[in-house]
């Protein structure tokens, strides 16, 4: 793949996505990433890929390491990322997250919408020795995961919804692959008001997730307990989803939709 000069202008659009290409190339890898590979994994030229890391530089959205010359965030997202954190109301809803996860021993999530993923974007991890949490940056497709279950169920029409996810991927023997099975799982999650991974992603790993509702009925997010199977048992799912529907209708008016 090249990026070729071609006959047509570039359009100030391009010039974002590519700029966002690199972002979120460098975002992907704790390790940093030398231009050769940057410009691999975007579909970039070396030349473009070291000019958009040389002024994402400049601006401080990447820092290149002098050891290795390889790239990795920069500090000026720390700044923007604090400033998102407290004016999307991420940062008051953190406290409720952790009360959450002291009630009751497990890994809490909260999540959004990705496209046709779920952006990990608070995390509690738990205090147990056996575990399970997802960083906040992590994305996972929204099928196999409770909280991608809850912001599809209320996302509108159940069928447009699935239509656009594309393949369903398997992860496990539990994943649902089955359009109609999905589309009555989804339907589940909208009686019921809260969704249930059941080891669809992670072998041993359960999740129970509620959606964040705004007033106006939207959804803007859902949150998530997750843990091993052997401690989310279907007996608890019960006393779980009361404390999920009690601490998401507390999140909501924090967040800004």
């Amino acid at each position: 793949m090249t990026d070729a000069p071609s006959s047509q202008p570039r359009s100030g659009a391009q010039a974002v996505e590519r700029a966002l290409s690199v972002l979120r190339c460098v975002e992907g890898d704790d390790d940093g990433v030398g231009i050769t590979e940057l410009a691999q994994r975007t579909g970039l030229t070396v030349s473009t890929a070291h000019r958009l890391a040389r002024t994402l530089s400049e601006a401080g959205l990447l820092l290149q390491d002098p050891r290795n010359e390889r790239y990795q965030l920069g500090p000026a997202l720390v700044v923007l990322g604090k400033k998102a954190e407290q004016r999307l109301g991420y940062r008051q809803a953190l406290p409720l997250l952790e009360e959450l996860a002291a009630a009751t021993g497990e890994s809490i999530n909260l999540g959004i919408r990705a496209g046709n993923e779920v952006r990990v974007v608070l995390d509690v991890v738990s205090r147990q020795p056996l575990r399970f949490s997802q960083a906040p940056g992590s994305r996972v497709p929204m099928h196999v995961s409770a909280m991608g279950k809850c912001l599809l169920a209320h996302s509108g029409d159940v069928d447009d919804q699935i239509k656009q996810l594309g393949d369903l991927v398997k992860a496990t023997h539990r994943t649902i692959t089955d359009r109609d099975q999905l589309r009555a799982e989804l339907e589940l999650v909208r009686e019921r008001g809260w969704a249930l991974n059941d080891e669809e992603r992670n072998p041993g790993v359960r999740a129970i997730a509620a959606p964040v509702r705004q007033p106006g009925g939207g959804v803007v997010g859902a949150v998530a307990i997750q843990g091993p199977t052997v401690r989310i048992t279907d007996d608890r799912l019960p006393e779980l989803a009361e404390l999920l529907d009690r601490t998401t209708r507390r999140i909501a008016p924090l967040l800004t939709a």
